[in-house]
């Protein structure tokens, strides 16, 4: 219950609704208690004394007391709908603002499949739940109480049989729910695996199809499904027990009362008209039975989900920058690694590091290569300056400042990275290069493509930058897409520009280009280049060897082709590669 209560918090300004469904279903119970009432005065009085006016008056009553109960019930419905649907609205958003303040790291303790299913499935299950909460909740409960006070009023010894009935049926909803729980727990880790074999293969399905693996795709796909069938029915085989204990309960009731009725009217203890009312409040009572247990039922299949969610929003982030200076922002592109260690794992002490004592400065302005082999930490030594991930040990420094002094906001507006998986989005051209800038100019945008040499190749097609990009740009080639994230990260003007090996499908001639704008037209920008070819950056006014997450030299090209023997191993490699 606590966690439900944590969940309705969410209702906000959705709370009238919440509290406007039970007050309409009030009143809509109250009307239907009313009319058994009336239609036992109509043969009791009206039939039996044959007072067809007294027929008339309290039909109408009970006419009238239908209609009204009728639009109470469907405004409590519209209330209830409003409620649960604006309560879902604002938990998604939530989770959707907590995912975007994930680190990488926090990211990697869930998988993308598994976000994909809390804020799908998860979130449809707790919507329907709290729907259920805020009317059949009420409802149930509220009919149940003023039918039997009504049933005891006609008859105490007739009523007595619900006292027997309600213990039972309530004992078997416990069963049933016990048993249920457990296999629900195990319905939503299907679920997350079957949605990572359904993203995965959407996502590959080039790869899937040109290695000619739909077969196997197949297989996998099913045995996902298979798992998700299977464990959906060990669930539903208890929960399905629960349709047919009712109604054989209702049954036994209504036999019941039938016979202990019957004597009654015939001894003359009872009227017609009593022990017809008094089946219509025994069936509202075990339809409300009804009702509640199929909210238990979804109360159970939502336990486990709004678990899932809280997890997420509880989930403590790595990186925030609550003690940051807001006003703070980095003043030029120097970069400063002040014996920086770095390690994946959760424990600080741990020896398994992927970065160890770095320590080197990079001047504003500059442009800096980054050479190593893979795995040797290229992508992690960058990823620490717009602080994707905090340092272990020692401390990273752009502008004269340690990263964490900046808000993460205005650091990263300071920072541009293009990493090595280039990500286009869809929609036009203009406006995936708008994500640097979204006040950019039209001549701004052009500047910046010309400079990434994405301007010809833009203009070559019939739209121009009001071309249609498909989800991740897959309708242009890898070099294209390439000098469009280039273009893109221009045109936020940043301090420092890191390209993560990020020209890799261009061609020698177009990155010698590239590179060449880039030293001519942003001179103020600190640029570090990541590259597994040398002749990327040997024109670098400094290049980085990194092996093994050590420095293992810092020079120009040509201090490390006389000083350092994996750099000029490399070079001759490459170059007798090239001949």
């Amino acid at each position: 219950m606590k966690n439900i209560r944590r969940i309705l918090s969410y209702l906000k300004r959705y709370k009238k609704y919440a509290i406007l469904a039970p007050i309409t279903v009030s009143i809509e119970v109250l009307l239907e208690i009313w009319i058994p009432y009336l239609m036992a005065d109509i043969i009791d009085v009206g039939i039996a004394n044959k007072d067809s006016n007294y027929v008339i008056r309290i039909g109408a009553l009970m006419v009238l007391a239908a209609i009204v109960s009728l639009v109470f019930g469907v405004l409590s419905g519209r209330f209830a709908a409003l409620a649960a649907t604006g309560l879902s609205r604002n938990l998604r958003r939530a989770m959707f603002n907590k995912i975007q303040d994930f680190s990488f790291s926090n990211t990697d303790h869930f998988s993308t499949p598994s976000l994909i299913t809390r804020m799908t499935t998860d979130m449809n299950f707790v919507q329907m739940t709290v729907m259920m909460i805020v009317r059949m909740l009420i409802r149930g409960p509220l009919m149940m109480i003023a039918a039997t006070i009504m049933t005891f009023r006609i008859n105490s010894e007739l009523a007595v049989i619900y006292l027997i009935a309600i213990p039972f049926l309530a004992g078997m909803i416990a069963f049933i729910f016990s048993k249920a729980h457990g296999y629900f727990i195990q319905m939503f880790k299907k679920y997350d695996k079957l949605n990572g074999s359904i993203q995965e293969n959407l996502i590959g399905i080039r790869v899937v199809k040109s290695f000619v693996r739909r077969d196997h795709e197949d297989e996998k796909f099913i045995k996902s499904a298979t798992d998700v069938m299977e464990t959906s029915m060990h669930a539903e085989r208890y929960v399905t027990l629960n349709g047919p204990v009712m109604m054989l309960t209702v049954n036994i009731c209504i036999i019941a009362l039938l016979w202990f009725g019957g004597k009654r009217i015939i001894v003359g203890n009872m009227q017609a008209g009593e022990l017809i009312s008094f089946i219509n409040y025994t069936n509202q009572i075990l339809i409300q039975l009804m009702m509640i247990s199929m909210v238990m039922v979804n109360l159970v299949i939502s336990r486990e989900s709004v678990a899932r969610i809280l997890e997420v929003l509880d989930e403590k982030l790595d990186l925030t920058d609550d003690k940051a200076d807001k006003a703070l922002f980095p003043s030029n592109g120097d970069v400063r690694f002040d014996h920086v260690s770095f390690n994946y794992s959760s424990r600080k002490d741990s020896s398994d590091t992927t970065l160890t004592d770095i320590d080197l400065d990079i001047p504003s302005g500059s442009m800096v290569g980054v050479i190593g082999g893979t795995g040797s930490g290229k992508s992690t030594f960058v990823q620490l300056i717009p602080r994707l991930y905090d340092v272990t040990k020692g401390s990273v420094k752009v502008g004269g400042h340690d990263v964490r002094e900046y808000t993460l906001k205005n650091l990263r507006n300071s920072v541009a990275i293009v990493l090595q998986k280039n990500v286009l989005f869809s929609g036009t051209i203009k406006e995936n290069l708008r994500w640097g800038n979204e006040n950019a100019t039209d001549e701004e945008i052009i500047a910046a493509c010309k400079s990434a040499r994405a301007h010809d190749f833009i203009m070559s097609f019939p739209d121009g930058y009001d071309t249609e990009l498909t989800q991740g740009g897959t309708n242009v080639s890898g070099g294209q897409k390439q000098r469009l994230c280039i273009a893109r990260a221009l045109l936020k003007n940043p301090k420092v520009m890191i390209l993560d090996d990020s020209t890799s499908a261009v061609d020698t001639a177009t990155e010698a280009a590239i590179r060449t704008a880039l030293r001519d037209h942003y001179k103020d920008i600190t640029t570090i280049i990541i590259a597994q070819r040398i002749t990327s950056v040997m024109d670098a006014d400094k290049i980085i060897v990194l092996d093994e997450g050590r420095v293992n030299g810092f020079g120009t090209h040509e201090e490390l082709m006389k000083t350092n023997e994996i750099y000029r191993e490399v070079y001759e490699s490459q170059q007798k590669g090239a001949e």
